[in-house]
């Protein structure tokens, strides 16, 4: 195997910041400029949640995360349940079925043990709801002040049936967009919990697997051109990645997207965008606009899936791909943003 070609430019500008974790235009330079070279990745090769894999006659998708949350508990999880779901998720989306993690655990001197028990037995827990096992790991420990208590890293591996290929190169013209339910919330708990806000109404994150709701998608025969989880960056940054990944024009409808009450009170105070909060149980989905209407009833059946909509379709392939907004006031472009309006979220 030959060599990646990675080039190191005479002079290197700018350093790397706290809140550019993920979500954000630096990332995606990050990823396109940096990463892939240094890896001999192909500037065609699609991003998405996780790889595919073809080993033995079959297919597996592969994922890797790392969980920096504060505060380590928050109202609707843990930093524990959050890595399980999250990298169960992530494999969803590639239309699999999750099967085993691994986690890596960074642990900080002085850690309360009564936490890290609290917070593994969540772990367990969340594996044990979503049918995974962690079935292998690692640990280390790090001066005092150096690791903000628990840093999780996971990976995850999943079986892909037969016949499903999901991911941005697979969106078409004429597809619908499909969203699984309100946004916002998970951002907006921790953002709460973090810095002692008391709103009216507790916010709750909407921390979830998304895995039942595609497995019923694929066994009822939606066909499912692309997934995506709306983690960091939210749904905003999820659109955009998507329509540039696949150069495609996306027309979305603005009063579509639910956003709880609660969620939108706390955004207007708080000066944020719920569109960009990053949520841990919502996904949108593009499938062939016949078929939206069977999908949207499945997303429905399935717990938090009770405002699941569709909230616009796929208009024209466009060589940069881009996101289109329809209001009330008019039109407006998503783009992505520079870093994160919430950072250490997830």
């Amino acid at each position: 195997m030959n060599a990646p070609v990675c080039p190191l430019p005479a002079t290197e500008e700018g350093v790397i910041e706290r809140g550019h974790g993920g979500g954000g235009a630096l990332t995606g330079r990050l990823v396109a400029e940096l990463f892939r070279p240094c890896f001999g990745a192909s500037p065609d090769e699609p991003l998405h949640d996780g790889a595919t894999l073809a080993v033995g006659g079959s297919r597996l998708a592969f994922t890797t995360d790392s969980f920096v949350v504060t505060p380590l508990e928050f109202p609707g999880g843990d930093i524990g349940a959050l890595a399980v779901i999250g990298t169960v998720n992530d494999l969803a989306m590639c239309g699999a079925k999750p099967l085993s993690l691994s986690a890596g655990f960074i642990l900080e001197e002085g850690l309360d043990i009564t936490r890290l028990r609290r917070i593994a037995a969540s772990m367990g827990q969340a594996a044990a709801t979503a049918g995974v096992r962690v079935v292998t790991g690692d640990t280390k420990v790090v001066e005092r002040g150096k690791g903000d208590g628990i840093y999780i890293t996971t990976a995850g591996v999943g079986l892909i049936p037969p016949g499903v290929t999901i991911g941005p190169q697979c969106v078409r013209p004429g597809d619908a967009v499909l969203l699984s339910g309100d946004v916002g919330r998970h951002g907006i708990a921790i953002m709460a919990a973090r810095e002692g806000l008391g709103f009216e109404t507790e916010i709750v994150s909407d921390l979830a697997s998304l895995a039942p709701a595609v497995a019923g998608l694929i066994a009822a025969g939606v066909t499912l051109h692309c997934l995506r989880d709306l983690t960091r960056g939210g749904l905003a940054s999820a659109l955009v990645e998507i329509a540039t990944g696949a150069g495609v024009e996306l027309r979305l409808d603005a009063a579509a997207v639910p956003v709880g009450e609660a969620v939108r009170g706390a955004c207007e105070i708080l000066g944020l965008d719920p569109w960009y909060v990053a949520n841990e149980g919502r996904l949108v989905a593009f499938v062939p606009e016949p078929e939206a209407a069977r999908a949207l009833a499945i997303l429905r059946s399935h717990p938090g899936g009770a405002e699941a909509a569709v909230i616009g379709r796929v208009a024209a392939a466009s060589g940069r791909g881009r996101v289109l907004v329809e209001t009330i006031g008019g039109v407006r472009v998503l783009d992505l943003l520079s870093g994160e309006q919430l950072p250490r979220i997830c």
